[in-house]
């Protein structure tokens, strides 16, 4: 084909506003002999585009998962991190995996147990991801032990830190070791026996344990169990008395206890003992549309955890046949649930060593900042600071302090009228629960909005809210068939002859802890309309509101689903002009992928920064080629969540608790507040997101495949360039 023109049409000019002749298109066959020879790229051109349904677009989520746990190892390999923070690492993984047992593959031995047909979002039963999970587990199994053993032991051999074997130890240590053991731990244990008259005993979530065979004078053997006490620390510290030699010396408890059970069985025999640990399913019903008592039956639900089924079952690899076989039967068990691991049992207990005081092995502590206007020296109401321009926090650089300043002044402000909070996990000896009671003490209404199914701290949450309830505080434990996630905290003031809404809105818990170890965004706004439709919310959540719309707020599982499509479509329809940056925890939701997919077919450059999994594959001729996927993994565990828009130049800015999952977007009430003031709009795109883009160092890039490529190129940590720029933060 070829183009003529013919003239005809009007247009109208951008300079003086004259109508100006274009020339419409006449599409005229072009002679044969012009005919182009057939070419690769025509081929491509009339080939129809794959169909979005295609389950090979899309990365199962557990195998995602799974990628983030190697990512999360890659900081231990990392020569160029402290060393102990490189056996935190450890630690972290470790853990990780273990709550995926109990929540991921729990959730899938589920649904085989009930005959469930569904398919992931890859395309595989559920028989088909456990077998595909069971081996990738073996996998990062075996490289975290080899970081252990052949990396981090060595490493902390050279810096004075010795993990030795109870049969390394000399005369004297010996005798340093089994007098704790005497004194210490001999008292808490208590072994148990497996006959006809004592069943095969309770074996907890997560314990460690000695499986025993013991042999009588008349040459029987018998099975005991011995659980090792976690109250005690599984890293026992061996007494350093040469001048030559490590620092500090340890060995473990499960070593310590077997070369000592002799004084557990007198006048028995020990023929062998091994030790084991069990991984129990974690994911239990709550009936909520059965219950009369909300709390009542998370309380019970909780008790019920304690005894689900064991998913995995974690032993030494020299365990003999004949004990494997009674724990496997004892416990219902499969040979497949079974996992021998090369070393000492659960790596999780490796916390204990950051704790040690050697600054040299160990990251700066982190001394957050606070901004002025939120400081004891500024003369100004805090109040008054909020009420003049929103104010935007950057956790850990920034300080938790002035969300518990806010609140603790809105406890003594007689012109407060009342304080309504969302709480999700507050932890112990909670600062923001304290404050709360300074409210009711002084005559504030109080209402919070607890979640008692926050998986976990359920029982945290079930003490709040009876302590809450004690001192008269309004205490609603959440929807039914939902879980409130959302942040906010809404203080009611009266102001001359008016009322005013002051607002905290955040992506991360109410929990100062927390606060310092994560990455999360605060903002104080006065918005009326935020205000208002804050107002909605609360009265979404604690009465029978049918609130269909809100002002300026996303609201999950309201509005946020279509809005959020809504403002993706948007930058489509502008093609090559269209822009997105994500920054998000998780992204599985098909839809959104789909979505995301279209435009990055209309040719929308589009950035995603995401922490753990991606169901997203980036980089696919056709379908995402125009697709960047990010995953930052650094001394602080990434959290929030920002949705920048293009729009053509008339940007839009979200932030909030919601990923992008069917969960966050269906299942749980989740909030995104727009970014309305220009100054923290600037701050996120041209520091925060600009910077998270340029990081070379703790970036991790996705591939087509699903997996990561860590280059290590370069010097740009995002998280420790903002430690060292306290300027560059809003404040």
């Amino acid at each position: 084909m070829t183009v003529k023109n013919t003239g005809g049409l009007k247009r109208v000019s951008r300079r003086g506003g004259r109508a100006e002749s274009i020339a419409p298109l006449e599409i005229v066959p072009a002679p044969e002999a012009e005919a182009l020879p057939h070419t690769a790229a025509q081929e491509t051109a009339a080939r129809p585009e794959p169909s979005l349904d295609d389950p090979s677009l899309y990365v199962n989520r557990e195998v995602s998962l799974l990628e983030f746990q190697k990512r999360v190892l890659e900081e231990a390999r990392d020569p160029r991190n402290k060393l102990l923070e490189r056996v935190k690492f450890i630690s972290i993984v470790s853990s990780n995996i273990d709550e995926m047992f109990m929540v991921r593959v729990a959730a899938l031995k589920q649904k085989l147990s009930a005959g469930s047909q569904d398919l992931s979002i890859d395309g595989k039963t559920v028989s088909e991801q456990l077998t595909v999970l069971r081996s990738r587990f073996v996998e990062i199994m075996k490289a975290t032990y080899d970081c252990f053993q052949r990396l981090l032991l060595p490493g902390l051999g050279r810096h004075g830190i010795e993990i030795v074997g109870y049969a390394e130890l000399d005369g004297s240590e010996r005798a340093a070791v089994d007098r704790y053991y005497n004194e210490t731990i001999f008292p808490v244990l208590t072994p148990l026996a497996l006959d006809p008259g004592r069943p095969f005993p309770h074996i907890s979530n997560l314990s460690v344990n000695l499986a025993v065979v013991l042999e009588d004078t008349d040459g029987r053997q018998h099975f005991a169990r011995l659980k090792l006490p976690q109250q005690l620390p599984s890293l026992i510290t061996v007494p350093v008395t040469r001048k030559k030699g490590p620092q500090y010396k340890f060995v473990w408890i499960e070593q310590v206890v077997a070369a000592n059970l002799e004084s557990l069985f007198p006048g028995l025999r020990i023929v062998e003992s091994h030790p084991f640990h069990i991984t129990r399913d974690a994911e239990v019903a709550i009936k909520e549309l059965e219950s009369d008592d909300l709390l009542e039956t998370v309380e019970e639900a909780v008790w019920r955890r304690r005894f689900r089924k064991p998913v995995r079952l974690q032993t030494d690899e020299g365990i003999s046949e004949d004990i494997l076989e009674i724990l496997i039967e004892n416990l219902g068990v499969t040979a497949e649930d079974v996992y021998r691991a090369p070393g000492p049992l659960d790596l999780t207990r490796l916390r204990q060593l950051p704790q040690l005081e050697i600054p040299e092995l160990r990251d700066p502590t982190l001394e957050p900042w606070t901004p002025f206007e939120f400081t004891s020296q500024s003369d100004e109401d805090v109040f008054g600071v909020i009420r003049r321009e929103d104010r935007f926090l950057h956790h850990p650089f920034q300080s938790f302090t002035p969300i518990v300043d806010v609140l603790r002044k809105a406890a003594h402000d007689p012109e407060v009228l009342a304080i309504k909070m969302t709480l999700y996990r507050v932890g112990r000896n909670s600062p923001i629960v304290k404050a709360l009671l300074e409210a009711i003490e002084n005559g504030k209404q109080v209402a919070v909005l607890l979640e008692l199914k926050a998986r976990f701290d359920e029982e945290s949450n079930i003490e709040w809210a009876r302590q809450l309830e004690r001192e008269g505080v309004h205490v609603v434990y959440g929807l039914v068939g939902l879980k409130v996630h959302c942040k906010v905290a809404l203080i009611v003031r009266r102001e001359h002859d008016t009322i005013r809404r002051y607002l905290h809105l955040g992506t991360g818990n109410y929990n100062p802890v927390t606060a310092r170890l994560y990455t999360d965004f605060s903002m104080f706004t006065a918005d009326a309309d935020i205000g208002a439709d804050a107002s909605d919310l609360f009265n979404y959540l604690t009465g029978y509101s049918h609130k269909a719309d809100f002002r300026k707020l996303l609201v999950a599982p309201v509005t946020l689903r279509q809005r959020m499509a809504d403002l993706i479509r948007r930058e489509t329809a502008l093609g090559p002009k269209g822009r997105l940056i994500f920054k998000m925890n998780a992204l599985e939701d098909k839809a959104m992928i789909r979505l995301l997919y279209e435009a990055s077919r209309a040719g929308v450059k589009i950035d995603l920064i995401v922490r753990g999994l991606c169901c997203l594959r980036p980089g696919l001729p056709g379908i995402s080629e125009n697709i960047s996927v990010r995953s930052i993994v650094g001394r602080f565990l990434e959290h929030s969540r920002v949705y920048w828009f293009g729009n053509a130049g008339e940007e839009e800015v979200y932030v909030g608790s919601a990923d992008l999952m069917p969960r966050n977007l269906d299942r749980r009430v989740e909030l995104l507040f727009p970014v309305l003031n220009q100054k923290i709009v600037r701050y996120l795109r041209d520091v925060v997101l600009d910077k998270y883009l340029d990081d070379n160092r703790k970036v991790r890039v996705g591939k087509p495949d699903g997996t990561y490529q860590y280059t290590r190129s370069g010097t740009m940590d995002v998280q420790a360039w903002f430690v060292s720029h306290k300027t560059s933060q809003p404040g």
